[in-house]
C-alpha cells in the first residue's frame, strides 16, 4: 500500500475505539468510523510497515449487521458509531474490544474474573449534558446550533431530531435555533463566533437536564463582542436594526420560558468567553433567570449540579456504574466487624479524582472514612454540599493536584478509588498510589487504552486484577467504562525456596542470546530499534543478572532515559524466545 492510493476492502472488525480494520494482501488498513461487515472504499493516508490508515470514502456495501437508523443525522454529526446496529451487537464489539485490551496486559497474571458487560438502562435520550455549537454546515451558510460534522473543526450540523437526547432538549434546541434566525431575519447581527477570524457573538448552547427531578439548567455561551447591525443590508432589503444586549437576552429568556416542557427549567444563565479555543468556559457568569444549580439522584442520594460540575452524562448508566463499584469495595471489606456501627471493616478509602464526590459518597456508607481529592476547587465545593446535604460526616475533600497533596495526608489508606481523567494516572502520582502498598484498589476508566497502560505498572510493582469488566455509558458511541479491581500480592501464597547462589551459574539465561541477536529479533519482529542499555534495564527486571554492567552512568548526578513500555514488551518477548526467561 502507498500514501494516496484507493483501496476496497470488508471491515474484517473494530478496535477500540472506532477503529474498522480492513485486511489486505498488502497488510492491514485502519479505517475510522466504518462498521464490521461493511464493504468500503478508502484513501490510504499514512502507511508504516504494513500498517496503514486510511480515510472512509464510500461505503460500497452495508454490514449485515445494520438494521437501520433511526436518526436522520447519522452519519453527518459525529456523535454517534453504531447508531445503526442493534445495541445487543453494539454491546458484543465494546465488550470484545475491552476484553482483547485486557488480555494483552493480563496475560502475565493468573486467571482473573472477566464479567462482561452491562448495559445502559436506557439507549435514547439518555444523556444529561449537550453542549451544542453555533455555526453554519457550509462556508457562509444559514446559522446552524447542534454537533460537529463528522471530520470536520467548523460546520455545525443542527441535529433537531438527535436521538441520544430527550424531547425536551430537541424543544430547546429548536427554540434557540429560531430565535436567533429570526433576529438575523430582521438584520441584527448576531452571528456566531467564527474560530479563524475570532470574530462573532454566539458560541455555545449547554443544555443540562437531570434524569430523575426533571430540572433543567440552561446557559448561552457568547463572547463580550456587543451584538449589533450586519451592516451589509442592500437597497430593497430587510433594514438593519440595532439591538441592545439586555434586550436580547430577555427575548432569549422569554421564548425559553414560554416553552411547553416535561421537565422544568430552574436556571437560565448568560456566560461570556472570549478564550480563543473552542471550549466551554467562563469568564463571567450571569443568572438571567432562576439559579445556577439543579439537583440529581444517584442510588438514594441526592447531588447539587453546578452547570461546569463534573456529572457523568448518562445518569441510569451511572447508577450501573457505581453499583458495580460499591460492590466491589464491599466484596473487598466484607463481612462486616462487630462494633463498628456498620462500618464495614473501618477501613480508610481514598478517591482520587473523585470530581464533585459521587463515588465517595456511595462508598461512604461503607468505609469508616473517605478521602476525596480533585483538582477542579468548584468540583470540591460542590462535592462538599453535596456531602451535607446528605447527611454523610464521614467525608473529606481535599482540593489539589493527586501528585502533590497525597504525601500531606495523614490518614493513610486502605484503600484506593482511581477515577482519573481519559489520559490516565501522572507516572509520578501512579508511583505514590502504588508505593502506599494497599491491598485493594479499584480503578474505573472511560479510556481502556489509559488504563492497560497503567495496569502494565501495577502488574511489575506486584499488584494482580482479581475482577473487571465493562458498562455502557454512552449508547451508540466508541466510548465505554471499565472497572478493575486489583489485588497486592500476598506472599503467603507464594513458596519460599532458598537457592544456594555458590551452586548456581547466574549467567546461563546470559549465554542463550548476544545483545545483537535480541536487536535483530525485536527488530525483526516488531519493527522497533532497542538499544543495549534497553536490553540491560528489561534483564535486569526480568532478574537475568550480568558479569559486568557496562551500562553504569558516567556520573553520579547522571540519568539515564527509561525503556519504553512498547520496548520493554518487545524485548520480553525476545528474552522468551531465547528461553531466557
Amino acid at each position: 500500500m502507498k500514501k494516496g492510493q484507493i483501496i476496497e476492502g470488508t471491515v474484517q472488525r473494530m478496535d477500540f475505539p472506532n477503529k474498522g480494520i480492513v485486511e489486505m494482501q498488502e497488510g492491514v488498513c485502519v479505517v475510522k468510523n466504518a462498521l464490521p461487515g461493511q464493504r468500503v472504499r478508502c484513501v490510504v493516508n499514512k502507511v508504516r510497515k504494513a500498517k496503514a490508515e486510511g480515510r472512509l470514502m464510500d461505503v460500497l456495501e452495508p454490514s449485515p449487521l445494520e438494521c437501520g437508523s433511526p436518526c436522520p443525522h447519522f452519519g453527518s454529526c459525529g456523535g454517534c458509531t453504531y447508531l445503526s446496529l442493534p445495541y445487543e451487537e453494539q454491546l458484543r464489539i465494546k465488550e470484545a474490544q475491552v476484553k482483547k485490551m485486557l488480555d494483552s496486559v493480563l496475560d502475565r497474571q493468573e486467571a482473573w474474573q472477566f464479567e462482561g458487560i452491562k448495559a445502559s438502562p436506557v439507549c435514547f435520550g439518555y444523556r444529561n449534558k449537550m453542549e451544542f455549537s453555533f455555526g453554519d454546515e457550509v462556508k457562509d451558510g444559514p446559522l446552524a446550533l447542534g454537533m460537529h460534522k463528522r471530520g470536520s473543526f467548523y460546520d455545525i450540523v443542527s441535529v433537531t431530531e438527535c436521538q441520544i437526547i430527550d424531547e425536551d432538549y430537541r424543544r430547546i434546541l429548536c427554540c434557540v435555533k429560531a430565535y436567533f434566525t429570526d433576529l438575523q431575519t430582521q438584520g441584527v447581527d448576531v452571528g456566531f463566533y467564527h474560530r479563524l477570524r475570532h470574530v462573532g457573538y454566539l458560541r455555545h448552547l449547554l443544555v443540562r437536564k437531570a434524569a430523575k427531578t426533571g430540572e433543567i439548567l440552561i446557559a448561552l455561551v457568547t463572547t463580550t463582542q456587543a451584538p449589533g447591525s450586519a451592516g451589509t443590508s442592500k437597497p430593497g432589503e430587510i433594514q438593519e436594526r440595532q439591538i441592545k444586549e439586555e434586550e436580547l437576552l430577555a427575548g432569549f429568556r422569554e421564548k425559553l420560558l414560554a416553552l411547553d416542557l416535561e421537565g422544568e427549567i430552574t436556571g437560565i444563565l448568560h456566560i461570556r468567553n472570549d478564550a480563543v479555543a473552542d471550549v466551554v468556559q467562563s469568564d463571567e457568569t450571569r443568572i438571567l433567570y432562576g439559579q445556577d444549580f439543579f439537583y440529581e439522584e444517584l442510588l438514594g442520594l441526592r447531588f447539587k449540579v453546578s452547570v461546569f460540575s463534573f456529572f457523568q452524562t448518562n445518569s441510569r448508566g451511572a447508577e450501573v456504574l457505581y453499583q458495580t463499584a460499591r460492590d466491589y469495595i464491599e466484596g473487598c471489606i466484607m463481612p462486616k466487624e462487630e462494633g463498628r456501627n456498620g462500618r464495614a471493616g473501618g477501613k480508610i478509602v481514598y478517591d482520587l479524582y473523585s470530581g464533585t464526590g459521587t463515588i465517595a459518597q456511595l462508598m461512604a456508607p461503607v468505609a469508616k472514612k473517605v478521602i476525596g481529592v480533585e483538582i477542579v476547587e468548584e468540583a470540591v465545593e460542590a462535592a462538599r454540599r453535596n456531602a451535607e446535604l446528605n447527611g454523610l460526616h464521614n467525608c473529606e475533600f481535599i482540593a489539589g493536584d493527586v501528585l502533590k497533596v497525597i504525601d500531606a495526608i495523614e490518614e493513610k489508606p486502605d484503600i484506593i478509588i482511581l477515577d482519573p481523567p481519559r489520559d490516565g494516572i501522572h507516572p509520578k502520582a501512579l508511583d505514590k498510589i502504588i508505593r502506599y502498598g494497599v491491598e485493594h484498589i479499584l480503578y474505573i476508566s472511560c479510556k481502556p487504552t489509559s488504563l492497560v497502560r497503567d495496569l502494565e505498572v501495577f502488574l511489575d510493582r506486584g499488584y494482580e486484577v482479581v475482577r473487571g469488566g465493562a458498562v455502557d455509558q454512552f449508547p451508540w458511541t466508541a466510548n465505554v467504562e471499565t472497572v478493575c479491581l486489583l489485588s497486592k500480592l500476598n506472599v503467603e501464597h507464594h513458596i519460599e525456596v532458598e537457592i544456594n547462589l555458590d551452586e548456581m551459574d547466574l549467567t546461563k539465561a546470559e549465554s542463550k542470546a548476544t545483545y545483537e541477536e535480541i536487536k535483530e529479533y525485536v527488530l525483526e519482529h516488531s519493527g522497533l530499534k532497542v538499544s543495549s542499555l534497553y536490553i540491560a534495564q528489561v534483564k535486569e527486571k526480568c532478574g537475568i543478572i550480568e558479569r559486568v554492567n557496562y551500562n553504569l552512568p558516567k556520573s553520579e548526578n547522571s540519568r539515564q532515559p527509561k525503556c519504553p513500555l512498547e520496548k520493554e514488551v518487545a524485548i520480553r518477548e525476545a528474552l522468551e524466545y531465547f528461553q531466557m526467561i
